[in-house]
């Protein structure tokens, strides 16, 4: 996909007929590191992490002890009582591995805030680009460090036209 757009940024730079077109390129990540907005949203974040980290640390080591006392006691249960035990463990094992997938997950709940945070920051950022492009003259900026277009001219949009070589309303 990166080869793509490449590729494709470079066709409109070579084509006679696009060669009056302004692009540019930012890095998106040099932009966000350098926010300062950005250092405070990592913060909050290594903090919620750490603090759930520590929970499911906790979670474990009950588990572990759980374990250590059954393994210790096995030869002087009965059977309803290992049985008893040992879904103890297993409840205490999955309640530490569910907070995990709870809040660690790509879906979780701490990328679910980080998104929530950054919104606002990657909303300054894109209205700055387009406030630049429109100023500079840009109909088409990339992001440089995903191979994205950020940015593109409305009025170099070809679908409607494609819509219509095609018979589609």
């Amino acid at each position: 996909m990166k080869k793509l757009v490449w590729a494709f940024a470079l066709v409109l730079l070579t084509m006679g007929s696009l060669s009056a077109q302004k692009v540019g390129l930012v890095d998106m990540q040099y932009i966000l590191s350098k926010h300062p907005a950005h250092e405070t949203v990592n913060k909050t974040m290594e903090q919620m992490a750490e603090k759930v980290q520590k929970q499911v640390k906790q979670l474990e080591q009950k588990a572990q002890k759980l374990y250590q006392s059954y393994q210790d006691d096995a030869a002087r249960l009965s059977g309803e009582l290992k049985r008893t035990r040992e879904q103890e463990i297993i409840a205490t094992e999955k309640e530490a591995y569910e907070l995990k997938r709870k809040f660690f997950s790509p879906e979780g709940e701490l990328a679910k805030k980080r998104e929530e945070l950054m919104k606002p920051i990657e909303e300054k950022i894109w209205t700055a680009l387009k406030a630049l492009a429109e100023k500079e003259g840009y109909q088409i900026i990339i992001d440089r460090s995903s191979s994205k277009i950020v940015y593109a001219d409305p009025s170099i949009d070809m679908s409607a036209h494609v819509l219509s070589l095609l018979g589609v309303k």
